[in-house]
């Protein structure tokens, strides 16, 4: 019986510095590894330990994986002291997928705070693929300062080229600096006056990624212009351990993150009272 613990050999092709904590690295398993926009891998330092990851390349890209990570403990601080040539294992993919399906012929708004970009760059790219299947995508960010945007050069100007016509940005800090020409606050200043450009936002579905007070505020505030429970897509982040519904650490009320989730609807979890911990 084929081991679920067992990680793939992956070589490390690339080390990109985002931000002063978060490094992009692209990865080149030995099998082919296909995963969904939403699904995540279990990233694994040899001898140290693993840490779960959402992918942040296009699900269409299938020979190499980028993986967005922020350096905040013992296995990513390990990652990040790793250079090109290095190995380490991938377990997954794991978790439920976003469902394009149920996006298709809507306006989609989605809505990143700081890291959370990373996953929401897979969805991107996805919604991209098959950009005539969607009416409008409208993507909110906002990061601390100028200098922690994640993937600066794409956001600010190349993504802004794909489709102008269908594919529209909202970009925001917290604190600017002497050259910063966008806006400034909370990434929930950019909802405002959503309906200049989501004509229906009953019928629209939103995406929702970053750290959890932000995703909380975000949520309210979406509900609060119209948005309903069963079209807020929020992605969420538990102690994901053995990535398989095995070991219980991320027990969601009656959901197990990495078995339900990590993707679900606000209408599935929003009763359960640790949601936003």
């Amino acid at each position: 019986m084929e081991n679920p613990y067992q990680p793939i050999k992956t070589k490390i092709q690339e080390v990109t510095r985002e931000t002063p904590n978060i490094k992009t690295f692209v990865l080149e398993p030995e099998e082919p590894l296909h995963f969904k926009a939403g699904q995540f891998i279990q990233l694994t330092v040899p001898e140290l330990g693993e840490a779960p990851f959402t992918p942040s390349s296009s699900p269409y890209e299938k020979e190499k994986i980028k993986v967005t990570i922020m350096e905040t403990g013992t296995v990513t601080s390990a990652l990040h002291s790793l250079t090109p040539g290095g190995v380490v294992g991938i377990r997954g993919p794991y978790g439920k997928e976003y469902s394009l399906s149920d996006f298709e012929d809507k306006e989609i708004l989605i809505v990143g705070g700081g890291v959370g970009l990373a996953p929401l760059r897979s969805l991107f790219f996805a919604l991209v693929h098959d950009i005539e299947k969607y009416k409008r995508v409208l993507f909110c960010y906002g990061a601390k300062t100028p200098s922690d945007i994640v993937y600066k050069n794409a956001v600010l100007q190349d993504w802004h080229k794909i489709n102008p016509e269908r594919i529209h940005f909202r970009i925001t800090v917290d604190e600017g600096d002497e050259n910063w020409k966008g806006k400034v606050g909370l990434v929930t200043y950019t909802l405002d006056n959503l309906n200049e450009e989501i004509e229906s936002i009953e019928e629209s579905v939103a995406v929702v990624c970053g750290p959890p007070i932000m995703m909380k505020f975000v949520t309210m505030k979406l509900l609060d212009i119209g948005y309903k429970w069963n079209n807020i897509f929020l992605s969420m982040e538990k102690n994901m351990s053995c990535g398989i519904g095995k070991c219980g650490h991320c027990q969601m009320g009656k959901f197990l993150v990495c078995r339900d989730g990590p993707v679900f609807t606000y209408d599935k979890i929003k009763d359960f009272p640790t949601i936003w911990d």
